[in-house]
Formats: structure tokens, C-alpha cells, sequence
């Protein structure tokens, strides 16, 4: 059984790992603006707080083993392409103030959810869709996830950067594949359910930032 700390932990792909590691007989703690709108399964300990105050964030990560971090941009609807809503740079500033914390709580291991063509992927991103997103809502998502992959690649930490193909509400249940990027061409598709938990149980990927897909579908 581990302590884990989950950011993002009310959003869509949040509620799904808390789900998964309660599942999986975890205590799991979750920071969240109102606990009272919050649906967590059963056994979820609820902090009311924001990762982008870090006072919030020490107070939520006491006692934790391992943080996973399900934080992304909040955009005017699911459509990727929709207006941003989140401040600029907010993943970016929440995981420095994370790191912070993790250091003076002696807290090792974290795994960060970050998306393909991040960081050092960038450049296998096919040129026509690099230049559709630096001309798009998406570019702002785009750099703060650039900036998220900086700050935790030059971190000591035991640090996984989870980058995954396109997120789909698909059920869980297709065998999940990672690698590094470059080393194999990745599926389309993995669902919400599938990663993020084995690398903390099983202490995989520490310090790599593998592509995670599913093998069908």
C-alpha cells in the first residue's frame, strides 16, 4: 500500500485514477477547489485547496509516498481545439511548486501525465500539425506542457513523464504498450483507465519519458 497524492484528481482523466488506485488498495488523497462537488470513489480523502497555491499543496502531500500528477489546461469544452480557461503557464508554475514541496517533505517519486510531442518529442510531431497548433488555441497547451517536461527532466527526483497518445473514454481492457520515443510507432488511442498506476506500484520509467498507448483499438 502506498500514500498518494493525486493532482487533477477532479478532472477527466483525474477521477479515473483515483478510481483505479483506490481500486487498487492505495490511501489516496486528492486536492480539490470544492470537495462538496465532487464525486471520488469510496475511501478518497478529499483537501480542499488549488495545486496553484503551495500552501494547498503542502498541506495535501503530508504523509505521501508518491504524487501523480493528472493536471491539464481547463479549455471551453472537451474539443481540443476550444478556448483555454486556465491561466497561462499553470501546469508549468503547479509542478515547480510541487517539486518545492516534494523537497521539503522528502517525497521521491512523482509521475506526470504529459502528452505526445512534449519536450524533446516536439520534433517527431509531423511539420503540417506543429504549424496548425503554434497557429491555435492548442499552442498555449502546447508550451505549458514544454514547460511541465523542462522543470521535471532537470529535477533529481524519481520522475516519470507519461506521455500519452490521444485520450479516449473508451473501457479499459486492451494491453497497454510504452516505449520510448523514436524506438516504435505508437497506436492512436488509450484509455483514461490504463496508465499512470503500474509506473508507481512497479517503479517503471523512473527517469524517462515514455509514449503509452494501447495495442488495439
Amino acid at each position: 500500500m502506498t500514500d498518494l497524492l493525486v493532482l487533477g484528481g477532479s478532472g477527466r482523466l483525474g477521477m479515473h485514477v483515483l478510481a483505479r488506485a483506490a481500486a487498487r488498495g492505495h490511501r489516496v488523497r486528492t486536492l480539490v477547489r470544492n470537495p462538496e462537488a465532487v464525486q471520488a470513489p469510496a475511501g478518497v480523502e478529499l483537501v480542499q485547496g488549488t495545486p496553484a497555491d503551495i500552501d494547498d499543496l503542502r498541506k495535501a502531500a503530508q504523509g505521501s509516498e508518491a504524487i501523480i500528477s493528472a493536471l491539464n489546461n481547463s479549455r471551453a469544452s472537451e474539443n481540443p481545439w476550444a478556448k483555454p480557461l486556465s491561466p497561462p503557464m499553470f501546469m508549468t508554475d503547479a509542478t515547480r511548486d510541487t517539486l518545492t514541496v516534494m523537497g521539503e517533505q522528502n517525497i521521491r517519486r512523482i509521475v506526470v501525465t504529459s502528452t505526445q510531442g512534449a519536450g524533446d518529442d516536439w520534433a517527431r510531431i509531423n511539420p503540417v500539425l506543429r504549424a496548425l497548433i503554434q497557429r491555435s488555441t492548442l499552442k498555449a497547451a502546447y508550451d505549458d506542457h514544454h514547460g511541465v517536461d523542462q522543470i521535471i527532466c532537470a529535477s533529481d527526483n524519481d520522475w516519470t513523464l507519461a506521455r500519452p497518445v490521444t485520450l479516449s473514454n473508451k473501457p479499459a481492457g486492451a494491453p497497454l504498450r510504452a516505449a520510448e520515443a523514436g524506438t516504435d510507432k505508437p497506436g492512436t488511442r488509450i484509455s483514461r483507465a490504463d496508465f499512470l498506476q503500474d509506473t508507481v506500484e512497479q517503479g517503471t520509467w523512473i527517469h524517462k519519458a515514455p509514449l503509452v498507448w494501447n495495442t488495439r483499438g
